[in-house]
C-alpha cells in the first residue's frame, strides 16, 4: 500500500473513533466514549508511525510503547495522559476491568481525559 493512502486510512479512522467517543460521551456512556478516545489516539499515532518510520505500524494497544517507539519527545505528563487513557483499551475487552473503570469514568472525569486525549491528538495530527 502506497504510505499515502495508508496513513490517510488511519488517519480517517481515528476521525471516526473521535467522532464516536464524543456521541458517546453525549449518550453517558463515558467507559465507552474512552475506549474511542484511546482507539482514536492509537490510530492517529499509527499513522504517524507509518508518516516517519515508513513502515507497518507495531501490532500494540499500548499508546506510550507506540509513543516510545516513534523515538519522539514525549513530556512526563504526556505520556501519564496516554497510560491512563490505555487503561480503557483493556477495560473494553474485559467485563470485570470493564465494571471497575465504569465506577472510575464520571461525567468531570471523562470530559477531562476526552479534553487531555484531543490536545494530544491535535499535537499527533501535525506529526503526519
Amino acid at each position: 500500500m502506497v504510505k499515502k493512502v495508508a496513513v490517510k486510512i488511519w488517519i480517517d479512522g481515528a476521525k471516526d473513533s473521535m467522532i464516536t467517543c464524543d456521541k458517546l460521551f453525549i449518550n453517558k456512556r463515558y467507559h465507552h466514549s474512552l475506549f474511542f478516545l484511546q482507539l482514536s489516539l492509537e490510530k492517529i499515532l499509527k499513522a504517524v508511525f507509518i508518516s516517519k518510520k515508513n513502515e507497518s505500524p507495531p501490532y500494540i494497544h499500548n499508546l506510550s510503547l507506540i509513543a516510545e517507539k516513534l523515538g519522539l519527545n514525549f513530556s512526563d505528563e504526556e505520556v501519564h495522559i496516554l497510560d491512563e487513557i490505555s487503561e480503557f483499551n483493556i477495560a473494553g475487552r474485559y467485563e470485570d476491568y470493564k465494571y471497575k473503570m465504569y465506577k472510575k469514568a464520571t461525567s468531570d472525569d471523562t470530559q477531562n481525559l476526552i479534553n487531555k486525549g484531543k490536545n494530544l491528538f491535535d499535537k499527533f495530527l501535525k506529526l503526519v
